[in-house]
């Protein structure tokens, strides 16, 4: 019988465990901020991941000279897009709450800031890597933004010694 695994087989597979090995941990708090679970309890960010990760895998020998943690990011965006904001809230389902500062925001709103902001990238690369307009990704950018960083409503002090009677 021959191997299993040839010598080109088992030098990719190597390949791309230190390629995971090295990056898994950065794309997975990528996932994780998508998702807006929590870092210890992210069920949906965990697939999200694996998916873009067999993605990356599937496409290994094709990516000569590419950057794999770039085409990685970009099926997270995508499958994260499609499943979130295309079929409303596909992604989001869950019982449990999204937990954070960004769970404020709507996934749209979450992708674009966590991919400007966490991960760096431009707004133009953006726009190109979600297929949005460059004035849409900085609309979305700038409302996320202020989302963000807006106090969150605190109740009115009671005025005299009279409390707010709730409504």
């Amino acid at each position: 019988m021959q191997p299993r695994h040839t010598s080109d087989d088992t030098r990719r597979a190597r390949e791309f465990e230190a390629y995971v090995a090295g990056a898994g941990g950065r794309l997975l708090h990528t996932a994780t901020l998508l998702t807006a679970e929590s870092h210890g309890d992210n069920p949906r960010a965990r697939r999200l991941l694996t998916l873009a990760l067999a993605r990356t895998y599937a496409c290994w020998d094709r990516l000569h000279g590419e950057d794999p943690y770039d085409h990685t990011r970009q099926h997270l965006a995508t499958r994260f897009a499609r499943g979130a904001w295309h079929h409303h809230g596909g992604l989001l389902r869950s019982r449990s709450r999204p937990a954070g500062p960004l769970a404020v925001l709507t996934p749209q709103e979450r992708l674009v800031l966590v991919i400007r902001l966490y991960e760096g990238v431009d707004g133009e690369q953006t726009a190109a890597l979600l297929g949005l307009p460059v004035e849409r990704v900085r609309t979305v950018f700038n409302r996320a933004m202020a989302n963000v960083l807006r106090p969150a409503p605190r109740p009115a002090p009671p005025v005299g010694g009279v409390k707010a009677v709730p409504s």
